[in-house]
């Protein structure tokens, strides 16, 4: 079974946090809030729980995972920015944006797109995992805690529980998190892409939602 930490959303108690980030340096699979939806998340370096977290999402290799990081200089190490796409960065950050860019050398092969070599970053807004960040050092590979067949993501601590008390060694219940997950923006053109509209203004990228444009 699962172990089950109730985290203050807004004061992560350290001890439960440092338990936490033992438990992905141990290489397993953890369900987490964040400032979207609930996600999974796994230790960047660690080859078996990337494909335990891929089992438990049913994607291949094709699929974006995200790293989520601590900050701008952290994404710098592992995806090409250049000054256009920093600016953007800068703005949006952290918020629940998921962006993707050229990766580069510092991340493994089997985690960016094969034929793309593009991989998928965002820095969340949400305590619990800047804790887990700033206690870990480096980023976490994550994904949306959208299970195959659910039209909707995850939500509820118990429930996650529930579903996945045989697949991930920790739920993190930091309260309940939006229904949205994060929106996508590819950044690798010369003009930014929407890839997926969730959580967070559009405005700042040259978008308009549809019920906006329709209005």
């Amino acid at each position: 079974m699962s172990q089950y930490f109730v985290i203050h959303p807004q004061n992560p108690q350290s001890r439960l946090i440092r338990r936490a980030v033992d438990i992905l340096r141990a290489g397993h699979v953890i369900a987490f809030p964040t400032d979207s939806c609930y996600a999974l998340g796994c230790h960047l370096d660690d080859r078996d729980a990337v494909e335990s977290l891929r089992r438990i999402r049913q994607v291949d290799e094709k699929h974006h995972l995200t790293l989520l990081c601590r900050d701008l200089s952290e994404i710098g190490q592992y995806a090409q920015v250049d000054n256009r796409q920093y600016r953007l960065l800068k703005a949006a950050t952290p918020g629940p944006y998921t962006f993707i860019l050229e990766a580069t050398r510092e991340v493994p092969k089997r985690l960016s797109h094969p034929a793309r070599k593009t991989i998928g970053l965002r820095i969340p807004d949400n305590e619990i995992v800047r804790a887990m960040l700033e206690e870990l050092g480096q980023p976490i590979l994550g994904a949306t805690l959208l299970l195959p067949g659910d039209p909707v993501p995850l939500t509820d601590g118990e429930e996650i529980r529930a579903r996945l008390e045989h697949q991930v060694e920790l739920v993190i219940d930091g309260g309940a998190c939006s229904l949205e997950p994060t929106t996508v923006i590819d950044l690798t053109a010369e003009r930014p892409q929407l890839v997926r509209a969730g959580r967070g203004p559009l405005e700042s990228f040259g978008f308009v939602r549809e019920e906006e444009a329709g209005a």
